[in-house]
């Protein structure tokens, strides 16, 4: 049992550019396409997809409902607000301040179109819940494919023809092209 391991500095290098990317993304989190203006940090979230809908959840613990405002364009999400520091403060000195406080920013750019007139947001336990419909152009739909077989297959009522029903998920976009 060898306890020894080889040094590679391609892996040193390697973790210390993680490292390094993680220090930076801590204390400047502005994205790509972000307005490095109006974000000072950036709420965790969770972003899911379902066959009707997008279904995101953003973490604001603090921050009351009327400090988020929730906006739909195309098919781009945008969740803004601004958590503000606590005024009041007790008599001492603070040792840690952890918590991050400012303007925030979080833009989605959904993969499909989505129907803007059917986008719903709740707010519960310091965390945004926004269902974002999907388009019915970008659902999938079921297709019945009637044709000729030449092995065996079923007898159509009263015609003579012999056909096979198969079954083929095709959506819109697909259907366009």
């Amino acid at each position: 049992m060898n306890g020894l391991t080889r040094y590679n500095p391609v892996r040193e290098l390697s973790l210390l550019r993680r490292e390094m990317d993680r220090l930076f993304n801590d204390f400047f989190p502005v994205r790509q396409g972000e307005d490095p203006g109006t974000s000072v940090w950036m709420p965790r979230a969770d972003l899911a997809e379902t066959d009707d809908a997008w279904i995101l959840s953003l973490d604001l613990p603090g921050i009351p409902a009327e400090n988020v405002e929730v906006t739909v364009e195309g098919d781009t999400l945008t969740v803004s607000g601004e958590r503000k520091a606590s005024s009041e403060q007790q008599d001492g000195r603070f040792h840690r301040i952890e918590r991050t406080y400012g303007r925030f920013l979080r833009t989605f750019q959904f993969d499909s179109p989505v129907d803007t007139d059917h986008v719903e947001a709740s707010f519960e336990d310091g965390v945004l819940t926004v269902h974002v419909a999907k388009a019915e152009a970008s659902k999938p739909r079921r297709i019945e494919i009637r044709g000729r077989t030449q092995t065996g297959g079923q007898k159509a009522a009263g015609d003579g023809h012999t056909t096979d029903a198969r079954h083929v998920e095709v959506s819109e976009k697909e259907k366009a092209a």
